[in-house]
């Protein structure tokens, strides 16, 4: 088995660079542009959030010009001050802030998974996230770190008019932090509970008159609360801009990371009590070593602008990832008695992905009527190699565990190459009808060519499913502070075949949506209502019988109501706040129970954090922020017609509260310390499970302490 070394290697990225150079229009030069030359604004790459407050006014994942209180579609954009409020140095830390948005099974940490609005992604792939407009989530990604974010984009809704295979609750558009004209340079270090010790260092600025750059690097190790789950994360990202002459701008990110931790599945419930057993309790083997990823990304943007009017983009992504490590892991039936048998693992999993992109956009009028226009093809090509190794079980006792028995001999489990290919039309008008109404329209088709190599049995499996993905929208403007609108989309998401060979259609999904959104005269301000309901079918669930094997869930619904408020409320008070109602249920399939929840979707949740600011006399400026959070009680398990039919009730994970707080002082205008508590209260609550066997319990209190200074 072969094992993965955190080193750049080479790759398509040589190739990138040669087709970039040949798709620069022939009177492109890299002369420096004269100073009343307009600059390119720039595209997808962009700290289009605001720097400052919490309101943005664009989301560069819609890919349209029309700010977003015009757009007819729910949009919840977490800027860099929302980053900075809490504290977040990883994904899952700001993922309460948004509505509608539950926590999934991630793989024992391994990876990022959530559903939005009740719509879970594959528990493969997680949901449908993008990086700088870019698909992002085949593979094997380790949980996103934000030392190189800008912001987060929730696209609710349906996007699959613009991005294709997604999920009809929304998608992720993750922002890259771009390069700057002005130099400048970061270090923060931060301290904590369980070993908790980390360093960033962010810096950017000119190279010369045509060049910028813009590296962040940063190191992490956590002891963790988790008895012997010792984690690391290495993380650099740099990133460049190139003006090539005054029309035609080449970007490149690049992103490279490697985390090292054990598999921890969390604990077994007993019954049906998850908290039987303490929080810290790790049912693995300490001898296993870790669990380690390694992801390498390398993407290249060359924008041209044609004229005021037109622009064109053509992007390249290129994406590997690998997975390599033991572990020892529950499996079976979860106990009755205390002992639990165990399977010994080895798991060897490879990825390579590589996407190309073009897209014109530009506007034009027809009368009193004005169109933005974009027209888009991509294609991609996806190969995923995956080994693993298993032995026979090991028991514990999970009350009293003797850790260090002898491992068993390992025989071959899986053996499977997947491969997909891709190609994609779409097209996009946003149209302003007329001075207070908005039109935004889109259609996309898919091809898809899939197959899967069982290695073991010598069996192949190939399917080329197609998709016309239909989306439209109207908003209703009034007046400069209010907007109402509707919109209907298609989306679809393809089935790959699970470890038996079964083959399933691909998930189709039809999203509604209605609502109204608000903004204060000044713009610092910003709210959100909107009802929704999708309807799915062909999801996949594991299989009661054997995890290791997929089935499909029939057709499932969620509808639902979600509110969300944010901005500066006065000149020293600044909230985000959120409430959402989600009713997701199954209803029709063969073998699950018939108005079940889906996994770790709760009906309520909501949450709101406030900042206070302020400047002493010696004109040092300090903050201190509270918040607290509500996730209701949810489904820990899928919930067949068979136990209902039995009369044995859901395994439920309970719902919880927690609250945080904040400190920030600047003790000079470049240097500021913080302080953050999460979790307060120290209370015991489960974040997401998979079923009885892998329950993972939520973080205690924890406290760190940081130093962010600027020079």
């Amino acid at each position: 088995m072969k094992q993965r070394t955190f080193v750049l290697r080479r790759t398509p990225l040589s190739h990138a660079l040669v087709c970039s150079a040949l798709l620069l229009p022939p009177f492109a030069s890299a002369q420096a542009p004269a100073a009343d030359t307009p600059q390119l604004s720039p595209v997808l790459v962009t700290d289009r959030a605001s720097s400052k407050g919490l309101v943005a006014d664009e989301a560069a994942g819609t890919k349209t010009d029309l700010p977003l209180r015009e757009l007819p579609q729910s949009v919840r954009v977490v800027t860099p001050q929302a980053i900075e409020d809490l504290g977040a140095t990883r994904l899952d830390d700001v993922l309460d802030q948004v509505s509608g948005v539950s926590r999934q099974n991630n793989f024992g940490g391994l990876w990022d998974n959530i559903a939005i609005r009740g719509m879970p992604g594959h528990d493969n792939t997680g949901m449908a996230t993008l990086f700088n407009g870019l698909s992002a989530n085949r593979g094997y990604n380790a949980p996103r770190d934000l030392a190189a974010v800008e912001s987060i984009e929730f696209l609710k809704g349906t996007a699959a008019a613009l991005y294709g295979s997604s999920e009809p609750g929304g998608t992720l558009n993750i922002v890259s932090k771009r390069p700057r004209r002005t130099a400048a340079n970061d270090l923060e270090l931060k301290a904590g509970s369980f070993g908790f010790r980390r360093g960033a260092f962010d810096s950017t600025g000119p190279v010369d008159e045509q060049l910028s750059y813009r590296l962040n690097v940063a190191y992490e190790e956590r002891d963790g609360f988790r008895d012997f789950v010792e984690s690391r994360r290495e993380i650099a990202a740099p990133a460049i801009t190139w003006k090539l002459g005054p029309d035609t701008v080449l970007d490149y990110r690049g992103e490279f990371i490697r985390q090292s931790v054990p598999l921890d599945r969390g604990v077994v419930a007993v019954g049906d009590r998850p908290d039987a057993l303490p929080r810290e309790r790790f049912l693995g083997e300490p001898g296993d070593g870790d669990i380690t990823l390694v992801n390498e990304r390398h993407q290249l943007m060359l924008s041209h602008e044609w004229s005021p009017a037109w622009r064109s983009r053509f992007g390249l992504s290129y994406l590997d990832t690998s997975l390599h490590g033991y572990t020892t892991q529950a499996t079976g039936s979860p106990t009755t008695t205390g002992v639990q048998t165990r399977q010994y693992y080895f798991r060897d999993y490879n990825s390579e992905d590589t996407a190309l992109q073009a897209e014109l956009q530009g506007s034009v009028a027809t009368g009193p009527v004005e169109h933005e226009l974009l027209f888009g093809v991509e294609t991609f090509r996806y190969r995923m190699d995956s080994i693993a190794l298993s032995g026979s079980p090991i028991p514990i006792d999970v009350f009293d565990p003797v850790y260090g028995q002898p491992r068993p001999a390992l025989g071959l489990n899986t053996s499977t190459l997947e491969r997909q290919r891709n190609t994609a039309f779409y097209v996009q008008d946003a149209v302003k009808l007329a001075p207070d109404w908005r039109l935004v329209a889109g259609l996309r088709f898919d091809r898809f060519d899939q197959s899967l190599d069982n290695r073991r049995t010598g069996r192949t499996v190939a399917q080329q499913p197609t998709a016309t993905s239909p989306r439209i929208g109207f908003s209703w403007v009034p007046d400069d502070r209010w907007t109402v609108y509707a919109n209907a989309g298609r989306s679809f998401r393809p089935n790959t075949a699970d470890s038996a060979g079964n083959t399933f259609d691909p998930e189709e999904g039809v999203a509604t949506e209605a609502g109204t959104k608000w903004e204060n005269a000044a713009r610092s301000v910003a709210a959100s209502l909107a009802v929704f309901e999708i309807r799915k079918r062909n999801v996949l669930t594991p299989d009661p019988a054997d995890p290791t094997r997929s089935i499909a869930a029939g057709k499932v619904r969620s509808r639902g109501i979600e509110f969300d408020l944010a901005g500066q409320l006065t000149a020293h008070w600044r909230l985000s706040a959120n409430l959402a109602y989600t009713d997701v249920a199954v209803t029709e399939d063969e073998r699950l129970a018939v108005g079940s929840p889906l996994r770790n979707v709760p009906r309520i949740t909501g949450s709101a954090m406030a900042v206070y600011e302020d400047t002493l006399p010696n004109g040092q400026d300090w903050s201190l922020g509270a918040g607290v959070t509500h996730v209701g009680q949810r489904l820990g398990e899928v919930y067949t017609q068979a136990e209902a039919d039995a009369g044995r009730a859901p395994f439920q994970l309970p719902a919880y509260t927690t609250a945080r707080l904040s400190a920030r002082w600047s003790v000079t205008p470049s240097t500021r310390l913080v302080a953050d508590v999460d979790n307060l209260f120290d209370t015991t609550y489960y974040a997401s499970s998979y079923s009885r066997l892998w329950v993972m319990p939520g973080t205690p209190r924890t406290i760190s302490l940081g130093l962010h200074t600027r020079f």
